[in-house]
């Protein structure tokens, strides 16, 4: 398993800064998940009733996501942080995407809680796992568009890995390579505030949630947490 680290530089500019790595091991994304399949349904009946609705870009959690991307030059009402978008999505559609059940499980927890999540397919990483500001050398290929290459601006905040960019503007999107998809057997699940002390509780439900999600589909769990304080874990 790769290590993941939060560079010393990006620790210091979001020092209430919790992220929890979930792994998942042997796990069957090609067999039915009735709870995920059952927590989507109640999400988007909740809507439909009027009894619960995604944050906004008014609510705290999504807030403190839009200064950050400000503060490394990024605007969030262009290049909006993930659970944002996702949070928009639904609030306009009244349905969440199905892309496989290990993405729909993380979509799920990520909108219910507030809360930006994201996962990576472990054998597709080459390295350790770092998050950083870019220094506007790297590439980075979209999820969904396996030709396109992109440069990061210097200053962007990132996740690497030894060959490439993971994600751009710290979770606004994925790449292509490390993509999660019904065949993946290691996946490392990221969910992130940058307000524990307000949100660290909302943090630690969310990963509980994802957990109880994928055992019934896993041989193995773990959970681990990136901070400041703990800015290396080994996945």
């Amino acid at each position: 398993m790769p290590a993941f680290r939060l560079a010393s530089a990006v620790a210091e500019a979001f020092p209430d800064t919790l992220i929890a790595v979930v792994t998942a091991t042997g796990l069957r994304g090609g067999e039915p998940w009735p709870q995920t399949a059952a927590l989507l349904e109640e999400l988007e009946q909740q809507l439909a009733d009027g009894t619960w609705q995604p944050a906004d870009e008014t609510d705290p959690r999504i807030e403190a996501w839009h200064t950050a991307y400000r503060s490394f030059g990024t605007n969030p009402r262009r290049t909006r942080p993930s659970v944002d978008a996702l949070g928009r999505r639904l609030a306009k559609r009244g349905t969440l995407p199905r892309i496989n059940p290990a993405v729909d499980s993380y979509n799920a927890v990520s909108v219910r809680h507030g809360l930006p999540a994201g996962a990576f397919d472990l054998d597709h990483v080459t390295g350790d796992v770092v998050i950083r500001h870019a220094d506007g050398t790297e590439s980075f290929t979209p999820l969904g568009e396996p030709g396109t290459v992109e440069n990061p601006r210097s200053g962007e905040v990132v996740y690497t890995d030894a060959t490439a960019v993971l994600t751009r503007h710290w979770n606004h999107r994925d790449a292509h390579r490390t993509r999660v998809t019904e065949d993946s057997a290691r996946v490392a699940f990221v969910l992130e505030t940058l307000h524990a002390d307000r949100d660290g509780h909302l943090l630690e439900e969310a990963a509980n949630e994802l957990q109880n999600l994928l055992a019934p589909h896993s041989e193995q769990i773990a959970v681990h947490h990136l901070s400041p304080a703990q800015s290396q874990i080994t996945a």
